[in-house]
């Protein structure tokens, strides 16, 4: 994804709520699997981690690794992740 696009994104995202959030129990498979319904139905999703900043650091990764998607940007505890929908 080039600067370009990734300004774009954050322009679309930035009026939007966290669509799920991570508490105390981390990533869990269920977790995983409702940020991939809502990447596969809204693309662009933002995410709240309650987490330290180490922790939040590797979940992020483990999302775009888990999910096949790119992290947009990442401001606190708020994290912006797109996937493109082949479907649409």
């Amino acid at each position: 994804m080039n600067p370009i696009e990734k300004k774009k994104l954050k322009a679309q995202a930035h009026p939007l709520n966290p669509v799920v959030m991570i508490g105390q129990s981390g990533l869990t498979p269920a977790v995983l699997k409702e940020i991939n319904v809502a990447l596969d139905a809204h693309e662009l999703i933002k995410v709240k981690i309650r987490a330290e900043r180490d922790e939040r650091n590797v979940i992020k990764e483990q999302i775009c690794t888990d999910t096949r998607a790119e992290l947009v940007q990442s401001i606190g505890q708020v994290a912006v992740i797109y996937r493109k929908n082949p479907k649409k």
